[in-house]
C-alpha cells in the first residue's frame, strides 16, 4: 500500500504523519530532531516513499537524511502552499497531516532541492557576505564614534595614515576603547575573508560557467558565482520571463474584468540573487550596453525603477548564456576513452 509522510519540521522537534494511499492518517507524532528519532518512526517505510517538508529553519538536516536512505523529499513552497491549504484549526498535528494529503493528491507546490555541494557553496558565499557586512558595520561604528567628537577626515581612515590620525584623537576612555576594538576586529576579520576567496577563487576556476557569465557588465567572480549557486540548474526554467520572476525581478499584477494593475516587484524568490543582480546593474547601467537603456527608463520612471530593469537585462541575458552553455553541452558527443 502506498503511504505519504508530511512533515511539519522546528528547530528542536519535529511533527511527523503517515497517509495511506486512501487518505487515512495511520501515524502523527511529534519526535526530537535527529536522524536516529526520525528513522525509527519512518524508517521501516519502503524506499522511495515520497516525503513532504516545508523549507523551514534548517531543514537541511532532513533532507540529507531522507536522500541517504532511499526516500522521495519533497521541498514546500510555504508561501503557496499556505494559501491552497489554510485552516481555520492549526497546529502542528494539522500542518504535517495537510503536508502529507497534498503529496497525495499532487497538489504540492514545490521548492527545488540544491544538491549537497551547491548548498555547500551558497553557504559559504553568504558567509562572506555575513563577515564583509560585519566589517562594514563595525567601520561606520568608528565614523560615528569620530563624528559623535568632531573629529572627520576627507582621506581614509584605514590606510596608515589613516590608522595613525585615528590613534591620535583625544577621546574619552570609552570611545577609545570601541575604536580599538572595532580595529581589533576588522583586522582578524581580514584574514578570514583573504582564505573565502582563494576558496571561493577556486570555486570559479574549476566552473567553466563563471567565465562565460563574467562577460557580462558589472558581473564579476564572487556576483558570477553567487548567480550560479542560487539558480542552480538552468534547465529549470523554460525561459528568461521564468528565471526573472523566480528572482522576485517581474512587476506584482492585480488583474479584474478587463482591468489589470501592476504594482512594484514582487520580491519574491531568492533575495541573494536579486541582490547580485542590483550591485552588478550599479556598474551595468553606465556600461554601452545599457546606458541608453537605463537613461531612457530614468527619465520616464525614475532611477530606482531603471535600474531595476537593468538588474532584469542582466539576469535575461545571463539566462540567454547559460542555456545555450547547457544546450552545446549536451549536444556534444561524449569524448571516446
Amino acid at each position: 500500500m502506498s503511504v505519504y509522510v508530511g512533515i511539519d519540521v522546528h528547530r528542536k522537534r519535529s511533527q511527523v504523519a503517515v497517509v495511506t494511499g486512501d487518505g487515512t492518517v495511520q501515524l502523527n507524532k511529534n519526535v526530537v530532531n535527529g536522524s536516529e528519532p526520525m528513522l525509527r518512526l519512518i524508517g521501516d517505510l519502503p524506499a522511495g516513499t515520497p516525503v513532504a517538508f516545508e523549507a523551514a529553519f534548517g531543514w537541511g538536516w532532513l533532507a540529507g537524511l531522507l536522500e541517504d536512505y532511499g526516500f522521495d523529499p519533497h521541498l514546500v513552497h510555504p508561501l503557496r502552499c499556505k494559501a491552497i491549504a489554510s485552516a481555520r484549526l492549526k497546529n502542528d498535528k494539522v500542518d504535517a497531516a495537510i503536508l502529507a494529503q497534498l503529496l497525495r493528491a499532487d497538489l504540492l507546490p514545490e521548492a527545488w532541492i540544491a544538491p549537497p555541494e551547491v548548498r555547500q557553496l551558497r553557504a559559504l558565499l553568504r558567509h562572506r557576505v555575513g563577515l564583509v557586512r560585519l566589517g562594514t558595520q563595525l567601520r561606520n561604528r568608528i565614523h560615528a564614534v569620530a563624528a559623535g567628537h568632531g573629529y572627520d577626515r576627507s582621506a581614509s581612515y584605514w590606510t596608515g595614515p589613516g590608522r595613525g590620525w585615528l590613534a591620535g584623537l583625544d577621546l574619552p576612555a570609552a570611545s577609545r576603547e570601541i575604536v580599538t576594538d572595532c580595529l581589533a576586529v576588522i583586522d582578524g576579520l581580514a584574514p578570514l575573508i583573504d582564505r573565502i576567496d582563494g576558496e571561493l577563487h577556486q570555486h570559479a576556476k574549476a566552473d567553466p560557467r563563471t567565465k562565460v557569465l563574467r562577460t557580462l557588465p558589472g558581473v564579476g567572480e564572487f556576483t558570477a558565482l553567487v548567480m550560479l549557486a542560487e539558480i542552480g540548474d538552468i534547465t529549470r526554467f523554460p525561459s528568461a520571463r521564468k528565471l526573472a520572476s523566480w528572482a522576485g525581478l517581474t512587476p506584482t499584477a492585480r488583474g479584474s474584468d478587463l482591468k489589470v494593475r501592476h504594482g512594484n516587484i514582487s520580491k519574491q524568490g531568492s533575495a541573494w540573487l536579486r541582490w547580485v543582480m542590483n550591485q552588478a546593474a550599479q556598474t551595468a547601467k553606465r556600461s554601452p550596453d545599457f546606458a541608453a537603456t537605463y537613461s531612457s527608463i530614468a527619465k520616464r520612471r525614475g532611477k530606482k525603477i531603471a535600474t531595476i530593469a537593468i538588474s532584469r537585462k542582466l539576469l535575461t541575458r545571463a539566462w540567454h548564456l547559460l542555456a545555450d552553455m547547457q544546450a552545446a553541452d549536451a549536444s556534444t558527443p561524449p569524448r571516446q576513452p
